[in-house]
């Protein structure tokens, strides 16, 4: 006689794959925040490249954002928001942001929009 199995609950690794299946999706949609204009999220996105540099590409010491994902730049902000991750002066820019408008300026980022 079987044994009914018991629930297993999802593996931190299979939610991960998942998760790096649907960024690409989520990237192309963080730009198209509903509510949020573009315009908006490109204005908020040029004051990333005055410290990080035109396109992303770091310049003065600063951390390249070009070639980070959409949820690598979001993480980064919510962290610096959170103030879980330390900085001198990101945690003071990240927290002028609700969650869906830094989604929405990681996606643009991310996506490489000017």
């Amino acid at each position: 006689m079987r044994m009914p199995r018991p629930a297993v609950p999802p593996r931190p690794l299979a939610t991960l794959c998942l998760a790096l299946l649907l960024a690409p999706a989520a990237a192309a949609q963080a730009t198209a925040a509903p509510g949020i204009p573009e315009h908006k999220v490109r204005a908020w996105a040029a004051a990333c490249y005055s410290c990080h540099g035109p396109d992303g590409k770091s310049q003065f010491g600063m951390p390249p954002l070009q070639g980070k994902s959409a949820g690598e730049i979001a993480a980064a902000l919510v962290s610096f928001r959170s103030g879980k991750r330390e900085a001198t002066i990101m945690h003071q820019h990240a927290r002028g942001y609700s969650d869906a408008q830094l989604i929405a300026i990681a996606g643009h980022i991310a996506a490489g929009r000017k």
